[in-house]
């Protein structure tokens, strides 16, 4: 994938960059400090933590899946501009290597899963190790990125990205340590609300079938078994055969999971499929990978909300 774009970098889109001077001669000439998030969760977060010293962009755009992403020219220019580049890491975002290497000009570059251990990519919970070196696992990764789904994991988020702040702009160091630690508290109101939310649901009826499997951390915090996945890959961008379809379809019986939850932005052909088959529900609006412009999922906190208020809803 990084070969065939960069071949197309430099075969398309750097003559085009080049005729028509699109690209950044000066990376902030206008001496504006430029902070960059891969995602618009991750934007949100971070702007939580700079206040109004620094506006906070989205490489991404709303509604879009990560998993899927396919690189546009715009956002090497993005990139080459930013002084603060942060990303999920434990490689989430995929379509950002090739970026990085054809982006020009310096920056710091977070991730705001550093320190924080992984779920293996077999997608149970027993840990890998966090930093680089091991071999890619299932899905295209090291290890289950979608530890956001965790808001008590999100604080490790928030102190990452408060540190690189304060890395890049040393004099609004007071601003961010007291934004984070107040966006800290919220996170952990948030937590609490969701332990509340989730006292509704019998126990035996928390267990979850997902689309793909990005609840892991959500359902092990809160107490949810996860029963099956549709595809069964910690990415969006996989498949699944007709017997795993099968299996699923007995797992599903047997335990008596009464919905499928599936991400906005994820097919679902297949869940319908599947429910048919079991008569489950299959409840398709959950944000897992991206907030909205707007309402139901304007911020993180909202985005977690709304999914707790339709998994709850879903089983109870």
């Amino acid at each position: 994938m990084k070969k065939v774009f960069n071949s197309i970098f430099v075969t398309l889109i750097l003559p085009t960059l080049l005729l028509t001077g699109c690209w950044p001669a000066t990376k902030n000439s206008d001496n504006t400090l430029r902070v960059l998030a891969s995602t618009t969760f991750l934007a949100d977060i971070a702007q939580n933590i700079a206040g109004g010293r620094v506006q906070v962009d989205s490489l991404l755009p709303f509604g879009t899946d990560p998993h899927a992403y396919q690189a546009a020219p715009s956002d090497v220019a993005k990139i080459s501009e930013s002084d603060l580049l942060i990303l999920n890491g434990v490689e989430y975002e995929h379509f950002v290597e090739a970026l990085l290497e054809n982006a020009g000009g310096q920056r710091i570059i977070v991730e705001a899963t550093a320190g924080l251990e992984p779920h293996s990519a077999e997608g149970n919970a027993d840990e890998t190790e966090s930093g680089a070196g091991s071999e890619q696992e299932a899905g295209g990764t090291q290890g289950d990125p979608h530890m956001w789904l965790d808001p008590n994991l999100v604080i490790t988020y928030v102190k990452n990205i408060r540190d690189g702040l304060i890395e890049v702009n040393p004099a609004g160091a007071e601003t961010y340590q007291a934004n984070a630690d107040v966006y800290i508290a919220q996170l952990k109101d948030l937590d609490a609300w969701i332990v509340e939310q989730v006292k509704a649901i019998p126990a035996g009826r928390r267990l979850m079938v997902t689309n793909h499997e990005a609840l892991g951390y959500f359902a092990e915090r809160y107490g949810f078994e996860i029963v099956g996945a549709v595809i069964p890959s910690l990415s969006t961008d996989a498949g699944t055969s007709a017997k795993e379809m099968s299996s699923l379809i007995e797992q599903i019986k047997a335990a008596g999971a009464p919905a499928i939850f599936l991400g906005e932005v994820e097919n679902p052909d297949l869940a319908n499929q599947i429910a048919d088959e079991t008569g489950v529900k299959v409840v398709d609006d959950l944000y897992l990978e991206s907030l909205t412009d707007g309402a139901p999922a304007a911020t993180y906190i909202d985005m977690m909300k709304h999914n707790v208020t339709r998994i709850v809803d879903g089983l109870k």
